[in-house]
């Protein structure tokens, strides 16, 4: 066995071992509040030691036969941008056929859209056929790139890098109703209609005087890590790197301790956010250069001219408009205002879908998952300081390796602002 292997097996055994003993939970205790939570979801939760071993299996019968190694930078580039191609056309199939389906016109879509159907099962074969091989090639670019920044042992990640893009579970979140605070997200069927959603919301929420929201989320932080299917390459290997950023942590104090308190998950997730959107951003400009984002406008004063004829009409902040909805709900869930403070957000709900963005509940569990992503400034998580000591501690620090070995052995909100005041 090469040397190589051999760190990757023995990465493989480590962070399976921590995953394990991080996420089990007891059999059944109705005095912790996940366990109160899952008497709701038991039969509805998403099988994750299932999934795991199906791709790890997956991964095992790729990676033996080293497929990448025997194609060159090009041809690997031509792999990727044929495999979202397919993922393109299959996109537009599906809207064809479901359009077919909602057309009150049409007496039988069922014929109507043979044809169709036909051609989107062998897109699926095909996209299933070369989605290991894809994956495969994007691990190694990516891992290129952690090498170099200096995230491994012998430019090699640690642990190994490992993906898979599948249908991802749901996350229900539940938070208090007096204060925004995450205390369950537990991962559901993805195959769960709204319907379904939608009751499992309303049974949580008066069964347990909550806050609760079935959201989507991109990625999950299991081995191999979990991505959503896109064909968006720059989202794809930034959400790729947060995940690895997440396997990273689960082997040092901070991803350890990720659920032991609000805190200690917003550090968790806004690290993963910025070392996730580094990362991604260096891969694209190596192995994808037409993808980069174009340069930002020059912030040059403009030439004097004439001024419009009718004042431009004003652009609909979401950031802004959210860290006022965020700050004023907890203001008023601060003074125990909580009918009010719900009231208001579903009259923001109204605001928001009105400039196009369709958010489906606005509650105090959407805040308390979104606000734990805190790698800009505002947002959903309005004053929360968490954020802020992150994003502190990387501008200080020289380089992305530097911040996250420090970052990485926080234990606590109090650490981390040690850490601040003493860089």
């Amino acid at each position: 066995m090469t040397l190589s292997k051999i760190r990757q097996t023995t990465g493989i055994v480590l962070i399976l071992l921590v995953l394990v003993v991080t996420q089990q939970r007891s059999d059944y205790d109705m005095t912790d509040p996940i366990e109160k939570v899952r008497a709701y979801t038991r039969w509805q939760e998403f099988d994750y030691g299932t999934w795991m071993g199906s791709a790890l299996t997956l991964k095992f019968s790729v990676g033996t036969l080293n497929i990448p190694n025997y194609l060159d930078g090009e041809e690997q580039r031509k792999l990727v941008f044929n495999h979202l191609e397919l993922l393109t056309e299959l996109n537009q199939l599906n809207n064809e056929i479901a359009a077919i389906y909602a057309n009150p016109n049409i007496q039988d879509p069922d014929s109507v859209a043979a044809r169709l159907m036909q051609e989107q099962a062998g897109l699926k074969n095909q996209i299933k056929l070369q989605q290991p091989l894809v994956e495969a090639v994007i691990q190694n670019q990516i891992s290129a790139v952690v090498g170099d920044f200096g995230l491994g042992l012998g430019n090699q990640p640690m642990p190994p890098l490992l993906y898979h893009s599948t249908s991802l579970p749901m996350a229900l979140i539940v938070s208090p109703r007096e204060e925004i605070k995450q205390i369950a997200d537990i991962s559901v069927m993805p195959e769960l209609t709204l319907a379904e959603i939608t009751r499992l919301e309303e049974s949580v929420a008066s069964g347990l005087n909550v806050s609760a929201l079935v959201d989507e989320v991109g990625g999950v932080g299991v081995y191999p890590t979990m991505v959503a299917q896109t064909t968006n390459l720059n989202w794809l290997v930034e959400t790729i790197a947060h995940e690895w950023i997440h396997n990273y942590l689960t082997l040092r104090p901070l991803g350890i301790l990720y659920f032991s308190t609000p805190e200690m998950r917003t550090i968790n997730e806004t690290t993963a956010n910025i070392a996730g959107a580094e990362i991604g951003a260096a891969v694209i400009e190596r192995f994808y250069p037409e993808f980069m984002p174009p340069p930002q406008e020059s912030t040059t004063a403009p030439v004097p001219g004439p001024p419009p004829t009718q004042p431009a009409e004003p652009v609909f902040d979401f950031r802004a408009e959210m860290h006022e909805t965020r700050v004023t709900a907890d203001a008023l869930l601060a003074e125990g205002k909580i009918e009010e403070a719900e009231a208001y957000m579903e009259d923001r709900r109204l605001v928001f879908w009105e400039n196009g963005y369709q958010i489906r509940k606005l509650n105090q569990a959407y805040f308390a998952f979104h606000g734990a992503y805190a790698d800009e400034p505002g947002g959903a998580a309005g004053e929360d300081p968490v954020g802020a000591a992150v994003r502190s501690l990387r501008a200080q620090s020289p380089n992305l390796e530097s911040f996250l070995n420090e970052i990485s052995f926080v234990v606590s909100f109090e650490g981390l602002e040690r850490l601040i005041q003493t860089d």
